[in-house]
C-alpha cells in the first residue's frame, strides 16, 4: 500500500509524496550505478523529492541503501524464498536459475545484481554497506545449504558431492547471469546459460 509523507517546507508550506515511489526511485538508481556510484543529486531527482526531504523521510544515504535493500529483497528476490520450497535439490536449482532469468529478463528493472553491484564498493566509507550485503548474503546461502542437506539426506546427491559445495556452484552461475547481463548479454544467450547449467546439474 503507497504511504505519503507530509513534511514541513521552510516557510511552513507542507509538502507530500509518496514514501513507496521514492523509495522504488532510490532502488533504481542504488541498482544501477551502486552504493558508492549513486550521488545524491540523480537520487533525489529519480525519487522526486528535495535533500532535506530525503535525509527527514530515510535519514542519511546509508540508512535509504538499507531500505531499498530491503524493498529488493521483498520484491525482486521473492522467488528465492519459494525456490526453497521446491521437493527437490535439481527442482530448487532451477527455480531459482529461472526465477533469476525472468528478473534480468525484464524491461523495466536495470540488469545485474544489487548486491554483486553493491558488494564491490572500496572507499572506507562504503565498509558498512559491504558488511551488509555479505551478511545478507551469508543469510540466504545458509538457508540453500541447508535445503541441500537435506536433499543429500535424503539419498539425492552423488557420494562425493557436498552440499556447501553444491551450494557455491549454485550461487557462481546466479552470480554469472546477472554480470552477464549488466554486460549487454542478450536474452537468448542468458536462457542458454541457464538451460546448459540444467543439463549438467549433478543431482537427480
Amino acid at each position: 500500500m503507497n504511504r505519503l509523507c507530509t513534511l514541513t517546507a521552510p516557510k511552513g508550506r507542507p509538502r507530500e509524496f509518496d514514501l513507496d515511489e521514492a523509495l522504488a526511485g532510490a532502488l533504481r538508481v542504488f541498482w544501477r550505478n551502486g552504493y558508492e556510484g549513486a550521488s545524491m543529486a540523480e537520487l533525489t531527482a529519480e525519487m522526486g523529492i528535495t535533500k532535506p526531504s530525503l535525509y527527514a523521510a530515510f535519514g542519511n544515504k546509508e540508512a535509504l541503501f538499507h531500505k531499498a535493500l530491503d524493498l529488493y529483497e521483498r520484491e525482486k528476490l521473492a522467488y528465492m524464498t519459494s525456490a526453497l520450497e521446491a521437493p527437490t535439490a535439481r527442482a530448487v536449482a532451477e527455480r531459482l536459475l529461472r526465477g533469476a532469468l525472468q528478473m534480468q529478463m525484464s524491461t523495466c528493472d536495470p540488469k545485474g545484481c544489487l548486491s554483486v553491484i553493491s558488494s564491490v564498493a572500496c572507499s572506507a566509507e562504503a565498509e558498512p554497506i559491504k558488511a551488509e550485503v555479505a551478511k545478507r548474503r551469508a543469510s540466504s546461502e545458509a538457508a540453500l545449504m541447508k535445503r541441500f542437506d537435506e536433499a543429500k539426506a535424503a539419498g539425492e546427491f552423488p557420494d562425493a558431492l557436498e552440499s556447501h559445495a553444491l551450494m557455491r556452484y549454485l550461487f557462481a552461475i546466479m552470480q554469472g547471469l546477472s554480470i552477464q547481463a549488466g554486460s549487454g548479454a542478450t536474452c537468448t544467450e542468458l536462457n542458454q546459460l541457464v538451460e546448459t547449467s540444467l543439463s549438467v546439474w549433478p543431482t537427480k
